[in-house]
């Protein structure tokens, strides 16, 4: 009788390099530099962090996004000047910014994400449902354990984008997720939230299991609004 050679693969997490990068970057902002210093250029940076400039890159259009930082043509990469009252502190606007731009986010996220769910209902394989599942299985797990589940909510919302079969969207999706990584992770640590993001996840996967492309869409609306909810409450 012929054994299967199909190998134990598991899940490979991709190590977020310029996530640090931009953690960094944004230290310096914040302890060294005032509004309008340039920081150091690409070269310079990815020098000093070892890292490529594809990463600094990315690091500084995250940045940019929550708007501590301006590419200017021809200058460089400028640190924002913050209009406020608190002189003594020139960033005292930027989390207002930031969470203006999370507010964004989630927004797009209520655009984009129920017609993929709704596409899901319909698209999705056997095989994909079943992932479905075993990351909610995942999820509930680790939850029971006391340990975070940020990989397992991010994962879960990529892989319905997955079963949408489009493709093009995916990176768009996997972007996104990376931008409101820091919120997913406070917001999951808000007391009820991890079980409700659970209850939130089964609603949006039992409508997928029964290919209702409607309720899949309303159950992830109501889900991203829930976390939007805990989000702006307790940025």
């Amino acid at each position: 009788m012929a054994t299967s050679t199909k190998p134990d693969f598991q899940v490979v997490r991709r190590n977020k390099v310029y996530e640090e990068v931009a953690r960094q970057i944004e230290r310096l902002i914040l302890k060294k530099l005032k509004p309008g210093d340039k920081l150091p250029a690409e070269r310079e940076l990815a020098e000093i962090l070892k890292v490529s400039r594809g990463s600094i890159r990315d690091a500084i259009r995250s940045l940019e996004l929550f708007g501590l930082v301006e590419a200017r043509q021809g200058t460089g990469t400028i640190v924002r000047d913050v209009h406020g009252d608190a002189a003594a502190n020139p960033f005292a606007n930027a989390l207002k910014r930031r969470k203006e731009a999370v507010s964004e986010l989630l927004d797009f996220r209520k655009m984009i994400e129920p017609p993929l769910a709704s596409r899901a209902a319909t698209h999705a394989t056997t095989e994909e449902i079943a992932e479905l599942e075993a990351i909610l299985e995942r999820q509930e797990e680790k939850q029971g354990q006391g340990e975070p589940v940020v990989d397992e909510d991010a994962e879960f919302h990529y892989n319905v984008a997955l079963a949408s079969g489009n493709t093009v969207v995916l990176k768009v999706i996997d972007i996104l997720m990376d931008l409101l990584r820091e919120t997913r992770t406070k917001s999951l640590q808000v007391g009820g939230r991890s079980q409700k993001s659970l209850q939130g996840h089964r609603r949006i996967l039992a409508a997928i299991q029964r290919r209702d492309s409607e309720a899949a869409k309303a159950a992830m609306l109501r889900h991203i609004e829930d976390v939007e909810e805990v989000v702006l409450e307790n940025f």
